[in-house]
């Protein structure tokens, strides 16, 4: 359905409940479309924990390291410094002086 933008602003209420019954609504001004009414999905649908179990598969190495070469392609060709895995070093934190 389109509409021109003095029947939107007039029947804006009539529109919506058009909108939200699945219809889309195409505004217009001087006959050229300018906006799209359109039904927003509802944000808090609640998926259940491993309803996909069995449907995809993920390999025990995806995280691995990459090999060499492929890594160097998302680095221009060169091979990027790796870090070595260890402790991080805590934060500094100022220290408080002792109140008088």
């Amino acid at each position: 359905m389109e509409v021109n933008i003095h029947e939107a602003k007039t029947q804006l209420s009539r529109l919506l409940q058009r909108v939200a019954a699945g219809e889309e609504i195409t505004i217009a001004r001087a006959g050229v479309p300018v906006a799209k009414l359109i039904a927003i999905a509802p944000a808090n649908v609640v998926r259940p924990l491993g309803a996909m179990e069995g449907q995809i598969y993920i390999a025990d190495d995806f995280d691995a390291p990459l090999p060499d070469d492929l890594l160097a392609l998302f680095y221009g060709g060169q091979q990027p410094k790796r870090k070595t895995p260890g402790r991080a070093k805590p934060e500094k934190r100022p220290r408080k002086r002792a109140s008088r």
